[in-house]
């Protein structure tokens, strides 16, 4: 019997330690009001209210200078956008979707007439290969993998994301 109960509490420990260690962490801080992007120093915050809660180094997309104006240039967008999807099944581990473009973009390229382009995300490294190189992505935000694990669970959808140059 007794052999039996260290069997048991040896089980129940280890299912309960493999819980911890998955991709979708909990978070029961305050709210993040917002996520601050600065493209030229690659810092990404999130912020409640005036506090900064967490701050992370950033990659870009390989063209990372300028504004985001039509689809495949490389540039990660510039301006005001929220958060519109959550992708738990990304190729770059987990994902927030930003709702690039806004109508502000749709409206410039329309009258550019080029396409502008979509899919931008606030997401993780994915492959080996994305972290030999700084500014990898097509116009995203990247983090590593295990920061991108916190930034899902603290960020909400609608959240507001401002991008600044």
């Amino acid at each position: 019997m007794r052999r039996f109960s260290r069997r048991f509490l040896m089980v129940a420990a280890l299912s309960a330690l493999a819980g911890c260690g998955g991709r979708f962490r909990r978070y029961n801080g305050p709210d993040v009001t917002r996520v601050m992007i600065f493209k030229q120093s690659r810092i990404m915050h999130l912020v409640s209210g005036k506090r900064i809660l967490k701050s992370y180094r950033i990659d870009l997309g390989f063209a990372p200078v300028g504004d985001k104006k039509q689809s495949g240039d490389g540039k990660t967008p510039e301006g005001a956008y929220h958060i519109n999807r959550r992708n738990p099944e990304s190729d770059f581990h987990l994902s927030l979707g930003i709702n690039y473009p806004n109508e502000r973009d749709l409206a410039e390229a329309k009258a550019r007439g080029v396409d502008p382009g979509g899919d931008i995300f606030i997401h993780g490294r994915g492959n080996p290969i994305s972290r030999l190189i700084n500014d990898w992505t097509w116009g995203c935000i990247a983090v590593t993998n295990k920061e991108m694990e916190e930034v899902y669970a603290m960020v909400r959808t609608g959240t507001p994301v401002l991008i600044y140059k």
